[in-house]
């Protein structure tokens, strides 16, 4: 049985880089276009579940309405934590394989998870960079309780550290629409200049062309004008 787990914080907190040019009810619109990307891509990808680990009910919701299931977790504890939470209960159902990926890389693809699912075999983690390189956006371990995953950068460093520790023989995949996380303004623009098929990239067009949305394209376009080197990640 192969399980997949998408942690997703509280709206309420949700993406605190994007302050300065987002309110908060936009990230929180943000948020759930990824989400719903994200679990787009997993649905057609086809694990045998997949899960959503969170406490916001308004996520929960979105996960049971594109055939994922809520893992509820008693407290927003981290990104961490959330996986761990995930991983054991993933090996206390005899799960094969665990996958992870975030809830903000609305450009992954179905056939990008299926990769990473059919890279993981026993002995040998699959870990899939962030943009940046420092953190780490996607992991597939076969089982579940094969390693301790830790996030927060430089998380994919680490991971491959860790890893070799326990005599394991790591395994790395360069997948470029689940390395781009939107974390940063950055991110935004990147995503602006690659995406008008996924909901997340409909939504910031709409933003940028809808005459309502004056405060918020100008922003962006500010940031489109004026990028800024994006830093580390997950």
């Amino acid at each position: 049985m192969i399980i997949a787990a998408v942690p997703v914080k509280d709206l309420e907190n949700a993406k605190q880089r994007l302050v300065s040019i987002l309110t908060p009810a936009e990230r929180g619109e943000l948020v759930r276009a990824m989400l719903r990307d994200v679990l787009k891509a997993l649905a057609t990808a086809a694990p045998d579940l997949v899960w959503v680990v969170t406490r916001e009910p308004a996520v929960a919701a979105i996960a049971r309405t594109l055939g994922a299931e809520p893992l509820t977790e008693a407290e927003n504890r981290g990104h961490t934590a959330a996986v761990a939470f995930a991983q054991a209960e993933a090996s206390s159902r005899g799960a094969s394989v665990f996958l992870t990926v975030p809830g903000d890389v609305p450009r992954v693809t179905a056939d990008e998870l299926t990769q990473l699912v059919a890279a993981a075999i026993p002995g040998k983690p699959v870990f899939v960079p962030s943009r940046s390189g420092h953190g780490t956006n996607g992991v597939a371990l076969a089982p579940p309780d094969t390693m301790t995953l830790r996030f927060g950068e430089p998380s994919f460093k680490n991971h491959l550290a860790a890893a070799r520790r326990l005599g394991l023989t790591p395994r790395v995949l360069d997948l470029p629409g689940l390395a781009l996380d939107i974390d940063a303004p950055d991110d935004l623009v990147t995503l602006l200049d690659q995406d008008t098929s996924t909901e997340t990239g409909q939504l910031l067009h709409r933003w940028l062309n809808t005459s309502g949305q004056t405060e918020v394209r100008s922003r962006l376009a500010s940031i489109a004008a004026n990028p800024r080197p994006t830093g580390p990640l997950r």
